[in-house]
């Protein structure tokens, strides 16, 4: 069985405050983008669990990549076993664009099929939050306006099918770890859910993601490609999640 995971953007992200839980309350906007697509091949195998990932080096052990851990989180509630998966990454990483959390979205849907395990969307979804915040997305696929870890969504009449949406990732990549450390949670000035809905011509000066402040300081590289990507003629240009990808959206 073979799918094609895609990215998202992040449209605005406001850093609201800190929980208890150790994770951060926030406001985003996620919008799926298919203009790259990882590859994912999974099938069934007599026993065992073996993964090959093409396209990337500096692999993280086997148990650590998220597709593996789909398939572990589904083997504490059923009796499956033996499944051979093969991930070719287009997507990059350290990016802000989601694609880890696309592959195991993804491939949950697909062991779902595979092994007719007859999970319903919600349950589906309460599976993709304990894998990250932003996987349930993957799930749901439409443009959301989301809180909470991220995980709290719903859908925004979103439409970007006119415009053309240009990804900027510099050669090195930014931990969610990295871009936490700068942030000072605040409340945002503006209501990112009501202005979602105006025309995106209007978003330059008020939708932000918090994440720049910080991050264009110690990576003015950043920065610029913003400030270029604007000078090539976005109507709307930010950084995705914690970066290190930057997104121009352009009128076709």
């Amino acid at each position: 069985m073979k799918a094609f995971p895609h990215f998202k953007i992040n449209i605005g992200l406001n850093i609201v405050s800190k929980r208890s839980d150790g994770f951060h309350e926030l406001q985003t906007v996620f919008y799926p983008v298919d203009t790259i697509r990882d590859e994912l091949d999974i099938n069934r195998i007599e026993k065992g669990v073996s993964l090959e990932v093409r396209g990337v080096e500096n692999l993280c052990p086997m148990e650590e990549n998220l597709c593996i851990k789909a398939f572990r989180l589904l083997q504490q509630h059923f009796s499956i076993d033996g499944v051979n998966v093969v991930l070719t990454k287009n997507i990059p990483f350290g990016a802000g664009l989601g694609g880890g959390s696309a592959d195991a979205a993804v491939a949950l849907k697909m062991y779902n099929e595979l092994f007719d395990l007859k999970l319903s969307k919600s349950e589906l979804l309460e599976l993709a939050a304990k894998l990250g915040s932003d996987t349930a997305f993957f799930i749901e696929d439409q443009a959301v306006y989301a809180t909470g870890r991220g995980e709290l969504m719903q859908p925004v009449p979103l439409d970007l099918s006119n415009y053309r949406i240009q990804i900027v990732k510099p050669d090195f990549g930014i931990s969610t770890k990295e871009a936490y450390a700068g942030i000072t949670p605040k409340m945002p000035t503006y209501s990112l859910e009501q202005w979602i809905c105006r025309p995106v011509e209007e978003w330059k000066n008020i939708i932000v993601n918090d994440f720049e402040v910080s991050l264009f300081l110690k990576y003015p590289e950043l920065q610029k490609i913003k400030e270029q990507l604007y000078a090539d003629g976005a109507v709307y240009a930010s950084m995705s999640g914690s970066g290190s990808a930057m997104f121009g959206i352009f009128k076709k």
